[in-house]
């Protein structure tokens, strides 16, 4: 598979002020303009974003940018403070204080705060001695004291109310991430919702109450262990530590050292939040459906008292240039893989600029030097290169992973050959101005889009930097030559790279902890904090649920050999997106997919393939030709004025694509390669192996492929002809943008097709399994261990869907859900737990139940145990259903579905044999529902089910017999689970208890 490059790359392009010499200014002024209410704010003209930035008398930043779009806001409340601020003997601090910053404050979350606080003070002063003792047994003792006073605590904590108050308001994705110099926290709310959510989140990030505290620790821990099974993050941070030796970026991570996570201060972390969480080293970014001067004002209620505080960044010493290359080797299970680093000065520096242009020339997904050179002559496995820029330092990393028989080295030498190329100029002339046409069409892209646009305002304000200076960016790389890339080039790269090999191998770096044996806390479901009472009591305004009429949304015409051509018109921009849609997929001929995939590779009578992708790159279309399970798509993307010419050549390759073996050898010789790499990925083999079989035993989608002498036995032109033969299939067209005739107009001209078009061939049927006694377990190298549990529920019914939903929300997924609260919160067995009900994408398919764990593998049991009482004995607490009532309605009538998003969201429904836009009735059986409905639902749908169980963990360190509790438990091959080498049924072993 072709490796995509992260639109997040392209969406993380950022530049401080110093970096506007000879740029043209005049472009993007900045003008202090003042709102209606007195309040100034900053604006550049021309600005497609439309930011308004404003500073409150505290130094408080506010970015607020205007989308209309939904009826929705995203919501980002960011800290410049990371762990690079961390000290050096407390990593992790800034991590784990972002966790803390959920459980309340003196106000949310409590029941009693002036007696919990004396409980803290308790908790906080025996960290303290924890930390400084060094005997472990003694160490053990206090931490059992920690344990104790904890529960003692905990009765007068009421978990989760924070997550309780922004669901209510039906907020998406609420979240937090902190990096290097940053530390944000997440929220997409409705609109109506904003002045509640200041409200809460004013007080929250008033006073830091450090409740729940070990509790969390051990959540942190096991994410740590996630980490450590990660073979990427180790190989990335192995980078981190070549290219900044003596610097914060290399020499500690943002989830911290196991020593220091083991041995916290409280009073370290209090120290922190003092000292950074201030107003004017904070920014409240808002980017949606909001009036500026009404927000702002709410704005400065909720956050104009917080004290301004002097605040200083640390700074450290400028580090030693790199002057040969630094080599070194991580181990893990994971397949191997090269990555190549380049330091480079950070945000700001005009080598940002350039260096953002020498990455696209490498690597745009199309027509790169390395995606030409190596990746479409398929003489790597797979290779990219990408950019990251702190404010320090950034760096532009390539990586490659080897072909079958192909050294590291090897991969190596190839990318910086490529490098090589860059810095003699071989490369064309129009590949500079194609790069920074992409990087204007995505930059389009991301404006239309509320959360991207909100993720850019976080860029500039963690890198200290004046907006225009970034909207220039574009404009400043139109000015730069060839010429200049050239010296550049030349004067950046030589023998200045750190280089880390991912090698196969037994990782002895692994650190591996007993179960602490926590008490599990109470969670007091049944309690409110007197703020959560008044919270809940103020009203907002109303906003009403609007539903599509697909009959008038999508809209028909034909083209002159009467394909049906289904619209919709782009309200935005001159982008579109033309689909020619064929119903039958892999089910009905799975050479269909493997055809698509070679036609990647193939020029034709006209083009070579490195040409074709350069021509397509040049007018800046995207094309693409892909086979699902039950739908083909051949299709192209760009901007309007060239969708003729983006025809013409998808067309010319559809038409007239030449055979070649050598090519066709080489792409066999890589989906092999493929397959061995996979059985090497342990989200892979969980994700898409066990619950695969799990719900589908040895007659699968997942299983029937080609073996290894039926792919060498093709000839690449019996695969040719499939695609060619494709077009004679009955299809449709749908498109998105602003110009439908000139679209079919296009079609009529270039898409010939027979009179007479063909049926599709009869589609395979697979039949899920009736579950329950089997447990399937795959033998990992892993700290954690991982487990699902599946169970088969009734044939798609879409009368469950607003139960479904309800039941979801309430308990098993969010930060406020059942299961969430009892694994996690109170029990500390999981970094991550979640059980829901999936309903079928399509009429006649059987519901599943499913519920999962990912822990320590010393723990699994109490995990299972603890899941499968949530399972059978739902707990009941009516306000938290209220609370996910409300959260469940105020989502659904937030929710707007746009753009192409009709059609697809029409095309789901239609699989689901329903015509109408069936969130209304959702909408409606929703508000009537009381506890006892969903009590119904659980008892007919979750209780007492049987499950298949997939557990995937390191074999010496799981409890078989714990397992066996759950049902046979059978081992599986890895290649008979994918079918990979046609293995027999021998291949499952049942496991000796």
């Amino acid at each position: 598979m072709k490796y995509i490059k992260p639109c997040v790359l392209i969406l993380s392009l950022a530049l401080l002020s110093s970096c506007t010499q000879n740029s043209t200014k005049e472009g993007y002024p900045i003008k202090t303009q003042e709102d209606a209410n007195g309040f100034s704010y900053e604006m550049a003209e021309n600005d497609p974003s439309g930011l308004r930035l404003y500073t409150l008398d505290n130094g408080l930043k506010v970015y607020l940018g205007k989308n209309e779009e939904d009826p929705k806001i995203q919501t980002l409340i960011a800290v410049r403070a990371g762990s690079t601020y961390d000290p050096a003997d407390n990593t992790g601090l800034a991590h784990y204080l972002e966790h803390m910053v959920f459980k309340g404050t003196d106000d949310i979350g409590t029941s009693d705060y002036k007696a919990e606080s004396k409980l803290l003070a308790e908790i906080s002063d025996l960290y303290e001695v924890h930390k400084k003792e060094q005997d472990p047994v003694k160490k053990k003792i206090i931490y059992k004291q920690i344990d104790s006073v904890s529960y003692e605590a905990s009765k007068l904590t009421i978990a989760n109310e924070y997550d309780k108050m922004v669901g209510s308001l039906g907020a998406e994705g609420t979240n937090a991430f902190t990096s290097n110099e940053q530390t944000v926290y997440v929220n997409k709310i409705p609109s109506n919702e904003l002045e509640k959510w200041l409200t809460v989140e004013s007080e929250r990030f008033s006073k830091l109450v450090l409740r729940l505290f070990h509790t969390e620790l051990e959540a942190v821990y096991e994410e740590f262990n996630r980490g450590q099974d990660n073979d990427g993050r180790k190989q990335y941070f192995a980078t981190l530590e070549g290219l900044f030796p003596t610097h914060p970026y290399g020499t500690q991570s943002t989830i911290g050292i196991s020593e220091h996570l083991k041995n916290p201060s409280m009073e370290a972390i209090n120290a922190y939040f003092d000292k950074y969480y201030v107003p004017n080293n904070m920014a409240v970014i808002l980017v949606g459906d909001l009036d500026f001067d009404a927000t702002i004002q709410k704005v400065n209620d909720a956050f104009g008292d917080y004290e301004r505080k002097e605040i200083a960044h640390p700074t450290f010493p400028k580090l030693d240039p790199i002057t040969k290359p630094v080599k070194k080797e991580v181990y893990g299970p994971t397949s191997e893989s090269v990555y190549l680093a380049f330091r480079a000065e950070g945000k700001g520096s005009e080598q940002e600029v350039l260096l953002t242009l020498v990455d696209y020339m490498l690597a745009n997904s199309q027509a790169g030097l390395i995606d030409l050179n190596l990746n479409q002559k398929q003489v790597v496995q797979n290779a990219s290169s990408y950019t990251n820029f702190d404010n320090d330092y950034g760096f532009h990393l390539l990586y490659g992973s080897p072909k079958e028989n192909q050294t590291l080295d090897e991969v190596s030498d190839l990318l910086l050959e490529q490098i090589e190329k860059i810095k003699k100029g071989e490369f064309e002339d129009w590949l500079l101005d194609a790069v920074v046409n992409d990087l204007r069409l995505s930059q389009i892209r991301q404006y239309e889009n509320a959360s991207s646009t909100a993720y850019s305002y976080l860029e500039a304000f963690i890198g200290f930097q004046d907006w225009n200076s970034r909207l220039e960016m574009l404009d400043r790389m139109k000015g730069i030559s060839k010429e200049d890339i050239v010296k550049f080039a030349n004067e950046f790269y030589g023998d200045n790279y750190v280089e880390v090999h991912k090698l196969k191998g037994e990782d002895t770096a692994i650190v591996k902890v007993e179960n602490p044996g926590i008490t599990p806390i109470e969670l007091n479901r049944d309690k409110e904090s007197a703020f959560l009472k008044t919270f809940n009591d103020v009203e907002s305004p109303n906003l009403e649920p609007q539903y599509i009429d697909y009959k008038t949304a999508i809209l028909e015409t034909k083209t002159k050999n009467n394909i049906g051509v289904s619209y919709i018109k782009n309200p935005n921009n001159d982008i579109f997106n033309l689909n020619i849609i064929f119903d039958m997929g892999q089910d009905n001929d799975r050479m269909v997919s493997l055809a698509a995939g070679y036609l990647d590779y193939l020029g034709t009578d006209k083009y070579t393939s490195e040409e074709l992708k350069q021509e397509f790159y040049k007018i800046g279309i995207n094309y693409n030709v892909f086979s699902s399970n039950d739908k083909t798509y051949v299709g192209i993307s760009g901007l309007k004025e060239n969708l003729d010419a983006g025809l013409v050549l998808l067309e010319n390759l559809w038409d007239n694509a030449k055979p070649n073996q050598e090519a066709y050898d080489k792409y066999v010789e890589s989906l092999l390669k493929g397959r061995q790499d996979s059985k090497t990925q342990k989200g892979f083999i969980f994700r898409n192996g066990m619950m695969n079989y799990a719900q589908y035993g040895e007659n699968s989608r997942l299983r029937n492929i080609y073996s290894e002498a039926e792919l060498k036995a093709f000839d690449p032109a019996e695969l040719v002809d499939k695609m060619k033969d494709l077009r004679a299939y009955k299809q449709r067209v749908f498109y998105y943008g602003n110009d439908v005739d000139a679209a079919v107009a296009s079609l009529d001209t270039h898409h010939i097709i027979p009179e007479t078009l063909l049926d599709y061939p009869v589609e395979i049927e697979y039949q899920n399994l009736d579950t329950g006694g089997n447990v399937y377990f795959v033998d990992y190298d892993m700290v954690q261990s991982e487990i699902m549990l599946i169970s088969k529920g009734d044939t798609f019914n879409k009368e469950k869907m607003a139960a479904s939903r309800l039941f979801n929300t309430y308990f098993g997924s969010g930060l406020s859900s059942i299961v969430f609260q009892e694994i996690r919160e109170s029990k500390s067995l999981a970094y991550s737990a979640y059980a829901g009900y999936r309903m079928a994408s399509e009429e006649g398919e059987p519901d599943f139940t499913m519920a999962y764990v990912g822990t320590q593998a010393n723990k699994l049991e109490q995990a299972v145990d603890a899941m499968m009482e949530l399972m059978n004995d739902m707990p009941e607490a009516e306000e938290q259903f209220n609370q996910a009532k409300k959260a469940t309605l105020k989502q659904i009538a937030a929710e707007r579905i746009t753009k192409s998003d009709i059609f697809w969201t029409f095309e789901g429904l239609k699989k689901r044999g329903i015509s109408n836009d069936y969130r209304e009735e959702m909408y409606k059986t929703i508000e009537k529902m009381t506890f006892d409905d969903l009590r119904v639902f659980f008892d007919e749908n979750i209780k007492g089910q049987d499950y298949n169980v997939a557990v995937i963990g390191n074999k010496k360190d799981l409890d078989f017999d714990a397992l066996g509790k759950l049902g046979m438990v059978k081992e599986l091959d890895i290649d008979y689970l994918f079918n990979y080498e046609k293995k027999e049924k021998e291949s499952i072993k049942k496991v000796k208890l």
